[in-house]
C-alpha cells in the first residue's frame, strides 16, 4: 500500500511540472497562486509558490472537475495530510519531515463526499 500511495505523491508532484499549457499567475500577498488548465477550460490544479517552492495547499482535478488529491506543502517539503480520491476510496497519507508517517484508506461507505 505504501508503494502506491508513494507512487501516487510522486505522479502528483510530476504532473505540477508536466503540463503543455502555462498557468495561470496571480500575486497574493507574498505568495504566487497558480492555476492549471485542462484544454476544456477545467481547473487540473491549482496551489501556491512562495520563494519558488510549493507552499501551502495544492489542490488536483480530474478533467471532469472531481477532486482527485489535496496536498501541502511548507517551503517545498511534503507536510501534513494529503488525501487521494481513486473511485470508491480516499485515502490519506500523513507526512513529517517530507515522509511518510501513516497511511489510512477509507471504502465508499465510510466516505463523506469531496
Amino acid at each position: 500500500m505504501k508503494k502506491y500511495i508513494i507512487l501516487s505523491a510522486f505522479l502528483f508532484s510530476a504532473v505540477l511540472f508536466a503540463q503543455e499549457s502555462k498557468p495561470q499567475l496571480e500575486a497574493v500577498g507574498e505568495l504566487v497562486k497558480t492555476t492549471y488548465y485542462f484544454e476544456n477550460g477545467k481547473i487540473q490544479q491549482q496551489g501556491f509558490f512562495k520563494n519558488g517552492k510549493l507552499d501551502g495547499v495544492w489542490t488536483s482535478y480530474d478533467a471532469n472537475g472531481n477532486k482527485l488529491a489535496v496536498a501541502t506543502y511548507n517551503n517545498g517539503e511534503k507536510t501534513g495530510k494529503w488525501f487521494f480520491w481513486t473511485g470508491t476510496n480516499l485515502t490519506e497519507v500523513d507526512y513529517s519531515n517530507s515522509r511518510i508517517a501513516f497511511v489510512r484508506t477509507w471504502k465508499q461507505d465510510a466516505l463523506v463526499n469531496n
